[in-house]
């Protein structure tokens, strides 16, 4: 069960479908109430995969939504079910770390696995991984 947790969120890695690899650190990571659907608030940025998530309104920061329960800030889309995956997905635009496992680039609309700062919406990532740990 998932509960309010202040957690240190130790490296967030990615990996694409040529081996090459970028890393996200985040120095704050908070993971809010279910009553708070899951508010998500990160923080303190450093790696280099580009800062992608938890920059205002446009990115992930928001609640966690799912097919059932459309919590994210879009006015335009259920981003859960548009993008087939739970997530922050807020405003369905920067990162979906659990959308479908596709390879590499593809077609369509962003339903991959994708961090737009580093290949963008239409490259489907191998492989990612979050660590975290409470303080």
């Amino acid at each position: 069960m998932l509960r309010k947790v202040l957690f240190k969120a130790e490296r967030e890695t990615k990996r694409d479908w040529v081996g090459e690899t970028r890393y996200a650190h985040y120095s704050t990571f908070n993971v809010g109430t279910e009553a708070d659907k899951f508010l998500l608030t990160i923080g303190g940025y450093s790696g280099d995969a580009g800062e992608n998530p938890g920059r205002g309104r446009w990115s992930i920061g928001g609640r966690f939504s799912t097919t059932d329960q459309d919590n994210d800030a879009s006015r335009f889309s259920d981003c859960a079910s548009s993008r087939k995956s739970g997530w922050w997905h807020n405003t369905c635009i920067h990162s979906n770390l659990n959308g479908l496992y596709l390879k590499g680039a593809y077609t369509g609309d962003w339903r991959g696995v994708y961090w737009t700062h580093w290949r963008g919406y239409y490259y489907s990532l191998q492989y990612t991984e979050m660590k975290m740990r409470p303080l």
